[in-house]
């Protein structure tokens, strides 16, 4: 079984310090397995220009992740966090997953919508999911649920777990109210979503953070403020893609009843 708590937070623009500190603290205090956070959650988001933006950055390895590879030493949780990466000259939007046996993964956020800071970052190039000793785990982030391939292409590779870290201001309801059930239950997978709250230079966060079992019920779902949401479950049960109601009657499987001939369309430029 695997424990999990998504956490609510509402970041701080451009303070990095006091962001790494709350981070720190849920870390300590809940009773998981596995931790997940929002998109951006070192920086915030809504930076004006790629130059102020970069300046709140950090590399990958670097002080950030060493914190976070410390405090999921001390805890023996893994963690999974958004933050803004830079190398020299170049800016992306990145989650990383830090595991207790000093572990770093990285995906970065491949599907940029022109909005926040996701107007000066370059795409990532990689939809792969990570092997771990708790699960085989896909990263989606935010503006990327509007893309149903990702989260398909995710589980047909042997995700297990789909963890969502976002910045959903209120344009993007649809997505927490609509999308992420309709992703858990077209690839039977679970969801387990981070959305920030708060307000930024007049935007406001919407919450919505949730736990989504694989027939697309929702296990937890929070609304507006700061909280944590916790599950516990079995990751293996997504797996499973073939539902059987009554033998010889009603019996769908959801991967072997594709038709991947007939969707060329899906993958022209």
């Amino acid at each position: 079984m695997l424990k999990v708590t998504t956490v609510q937070m509402d970041v701080r623009l451009g303070e990095p310090a006091a962001n790494l500190k709350t981070i720190l603290e849920y870390t300590a205090s809940v009773d998981s397995d596995l931790v997940v956070f929002p998109e951006c959650a070192n920086s915030g988001y809504c930076f004006d220009d790629k130059e102020e933006a970069i300046s709140f950055a950090d590399t990958i390895p670097g002080v950030f992740t060493e914190r976070l590879a410390e405090a999921a030493g001390q805890t023996g949780r893994w963690i999974a966090v958004g933050l803004l990466e830079r190398n020299e000259t170049d800016l992306y939007n990145t989650v990383v997953l830090v595991g207790p046996g000093g572990q770093l993964h990285t995906r970065r956020k491949s599907h940029l919508p022109f909005i926040g800071v996701d107007r000066f970052v370059l795409p990532g190039d990689e939809i792969l999911p990570i092997v771990t000793p708790i699960g085989v785990i896909g990263i989606v982030i935010c503006y990327e649920w509007r893309f149903p391939e990702m989260a398909r292409s995710l589980c047909l590779q042997g995700a297990d777990v789909l963890l969502g870290l976002s910045n959903w201001p209120e344009g993007a309801r649809a997505i927490p109210e609509q999308l992420i059930a309709a992703r858990a239950v077209e690839n039977h997978v679970w969801i387990v979503s981070s959305n920030r709250v708060g307000t930024e230079r007049g935007v406001d966060f919407i919450g919505m953070s949730a736990i989504v079992d694989p027939t697309g019920k929702i296990v937890a779902q929070a609304l507006g403020g700061v909280c944590t949401l916790e599950a516990e479950f079995d990751p293996n049960a997504s797996r499973t893609k073939k539902i059987v109601r009554n033998p010889g009657e009603y019996e769908i499987d959801l991967f072997l009843d594709r038709r991947p001939s007939m969707y060329g369309s899906l993958v022209k430029e």
